[in-house]
């Protein structure tokens, strides 16, 4: 090792180089694809086509050493996205890197300015597109001076309400009955707006915004009839109350400062501005194209897209429009595309970027996407939610597999602004996934979403982590039954830990902290904290032999503890838990068990008898305004709640917080719950480690 290091040296000493393989190009807005691209002095133009070069050199990247593509600063207007595919059969392993030049601001918009403004007598401002009366692009969102702004709406505020429903109702026909019309109140809806089928009617019930456009109205019966059906009746949810709703880009409804109306037959753009905008100095962009960048392999034949890193980016501006038929009626907002699309994606990166006024989610991780990471990214106004992973059932090809995927030290807020169904982090078909240290917060549904298959059936969501977020503010009273954390289905080995999930807030019911819905199945779910939720803190919908311990649920407004159903068999073994709170009900719905019949050979008749369905013991219960006798465990006393087999180590004691008041659940020394084994919980580092986003 000596000889040779010494031989290297001499090597250097004399100016004598030996060939790298490394390769760098330089991109500019600026830049002429002419160029060479070798020397920041002759850019591309197009980051495609440094992508191109790159990929059919066929030059081998050594350990640690990549090919390495500079963006110079400035904006990247694309007109189609950004596409790696895989190599070509037989070439060597190559790694890539995509980033900023010297630490230049870039931005990759898919979005075009708007320019050419007039002012009207009536306080509007009007311009032409001539693509959108020829047909070739249409838009539902505008951002002005960076902001998002509403189209023109009814009501400017608040909802208008369905008032009958002719398909069905929760009662008459179930809530899942497709409905295609229904009744409103007269003066609400108008057959005499301009361009009616350009109007959009989105219809907020049960878990889901439902976007209708117009087919038809009545206009005697107040009827107004759909091009195609919601997946759900009209309801606001399982009650007979009509749902709540809005109509938008409407002409005549442009009343308001800030609203904007696309007129898609004339290509006359209508603005309404604030009395304080000039239009020379009010910058308006709209989006143009679908998505971004997309990673595309083919997981089915063993083609991967691998080894491809993008740091320091802004990503602007997406175009999405629900397909033909589609009304935004699946869970989650889950049919909405992406911005970044990744499939057949392996070992690839995505950190320090940013995503924003985007028009769909930020990512799609579908079939075949193995041990990529996303880190340190933030994510911010956009129209669905961060990440929506996905891919092949236990029934289909391995290779189409997803997992092992990490997204850490995220920031996700501000997001469902279009599709408010749309989740932080949606995981789907998809296993062994590592979701730490990410801040999420003010979205419309759930927080984190884990699992993809409904009741007790086969599923290969397994093996996720959930650990160490920071999820705030979800729910925002728009939606029902969403959670902070929501789980799905049979999951072994997914843990949620060390969570920190406060202000969660549903229209009707389901504003709960963690909720573990149809199926949920051999989940740990230990030392979270969750506060200040609608509904209860925990919440079992039904499942089987989930380990809920060493939790601190508080401040539950109306519920603290809630179970949806009875089953033959161990729900939830529940334990070692701190329940704190001032008002509602401590223990909601079924928390008791029921005589079922068990058959132990097919000749003899079955015996029926009381089995436990649920464990409790070892918790800590306090509410500081009522005394032990005053407390309701499910219909019975505490003796003889304790008789019934439940929480018979437990106690009923004053926890001993810090400061209960300012949401410091830190424990004193000589808690009655350290002394019942309760293990501290330490938040000092939940959420990201650092900021996120590109650093100007």
């Amino acid at each position: 090792m000596k000889i040779l290091h010494c031989l290297l040296l001499l090597l250097w000493f004399l100016g004598i180089q030996l060939e790298s393989n490394a390769q760098t190009y330089y991109v500019s807005p600026n830049g002429n694809d002419l160029n060479s691209g070798s020397q920041p002095e002759k850019p591309f133009a197009n980051i495609q086509k440094a992508v191109d070069e790159i990929r059919k050199s066929g030059k081998q990247s050594k350990p640690g050493e990549m090919a390495t593509i500079l963006l110079m600063g400035g904006t990247y207007e694309l007109n189609k996205p950004l596409i790696i595919k895989p190599l070509a059969e037989g070439s060597p392993k190559q790694e890539m890197l995509i980033d900023r030049y010297q630490n230049q601001p870039v931005i990759l918009s898919g979005g075009r300015e708007i320019k050419g403004w007039k002012k009207q007598k009536n306080g509007w401002w009007i311009t032409t597109i001539p693509e959108v009366a020829a047909g070739q692009w249409k838009f539902n969102q505008l951002f002005v001076n960076g902001v998002s702004r509403p189209r023109a709406r009814k009501p400017n505020n608040g909802f208008l309400r369905v008032k009958g429903m002719p398909d069905g109702t929760p009662k008459t026909t179930g809530y899942n009955k497709a409905s295609q019309k229904f009744e409103f109140f007269k003066g609400d809806i108008n057959p005499k707006w301009t361009n009616l089928g350009d109007a959009e009617v989105i219809v907020y019930h049960f878990w889901t915004d439902t976007h209708l456009s117009i087919e038809s109205i009545d206009e005697k019966n107040n009827l107004v009839s759909f091009k195609h059906a919601s997946k759900k009746v009209f309801a606001d949810d399982f009650n007979e109350e009509g749902a709540r709703y809005v109509v938008e880009n409407v002409m005549e409804e442009l009343d308001a400062p800030g609203e904007w109306y696309l007129d898609r037959k004339t290509g006359k753009l209508s603005y309404f501005p604030f009395p304080e905008e000039k239009p020379e100095v009010v910058s308006f962009f709209a989006p143009v194209i679908k998505e971004l960048v997309r990673l595309e392999g083919d997981p089915e034949k063993q083609q991967f897209v691998e080894n491809i890193t993008f740091r320091n980016i802004e990503f602007r501006h997406t175009n999405f429009q629900l397909p033909e038929g589609d009304t935004n009626n699946g869970q989650g907002s889950s049919t909405v595309s992406a911005s970044v699309t990744l499939k057949g994606a392996r070992n690839c990166e995505f950190s320090n970027c940013k995503f924003t006024q985007l028009g769909n989610w930020a990512f799609d991780l579908q079939a075949g996407c193995v041990g990529n990471r996303f880190k340190n990214n933030q994510i911010s106004q956009i129209a669905a939610g961060g990440f929506k992973v996905n891919g092949g059932t236990f029934a289909d090809s391995p290779f189409l597999r997803t997992a092992k995927n990490e997204f850490t030290d995220n920031e996700i807020g501000y997001f469902g602004q279009k599709y408010p169904s749309a989740v932080g982090i949606l995981l789907q078909q998809t296993e062994a996934n590592y979701v730490s240290h990410n801040l999420i917060h003010n979205g419309f549904y759930t927080g984190i979403s884990v699992g993809w298959v409904w009741s007790y059936k086969r599923s290969i969501s397994r093996d996720n982590v959930i650990e160490f977020n920071h999820i705030h503010h979800i729910g925002q009273g728009l939606l029902s039954d969403m959670g902070g954390i929501y789980t799905l289905g049979v999951s072994p080995g997914t843990v949620l830990r060390n969570n920190l999930i406060h202000d969660v807030d549903a229209n009707r019911y389901g504003g709960w902290g963690i909720y573990n819905d149809e199926g949920s199945t051999h989940i740990l779910i230990e030392n979270n904290i969750v506060y200040n939720t609608k509904f209860a803190g925990y919440n079992i919908h039904f499942a089987k032999e989930l380990t809920v311990r060493n939790n601190i649920f508080a401040f539950g407004r109306l519920q603290q503890l809630s179970r949806s159903r009875i089953e033959p068999h161990q729900s939830v073994y529940f334990e070692n838990n701190i329940i704190f709170w001032k008002e509602g009900i401590l223990l909601d719905n079924k928390w008791n068990d029921e005589p079922y019949t068990f058959y132990y050979h097919p000749i003899h008749k079955g015996e029926e008898k009381l089995t436990s369905t649920f464990e409790m013991d070892r918790n800590l219960y306090f509410n500081p305004s009522k005394s032990l006798s005053e407390i309701d465990f499910n219909g019975k006393s505490w003796i003889e709640w304790q008789k019934a087999g439940k929480d018979i180590h437990s106690q009923y004691a004053d926890p001993m917080f810090v400061d209960a008041a300012n949401y410091n659940f830190s424990l004193k020394s000589g808690s009655p719950a350290l002394k019942l084994g309760f293990n501290a919980i330490d938040m000092s580092s939940v959420g990201p480690r650092g900021l996120t986003g590109p650093k100007k």
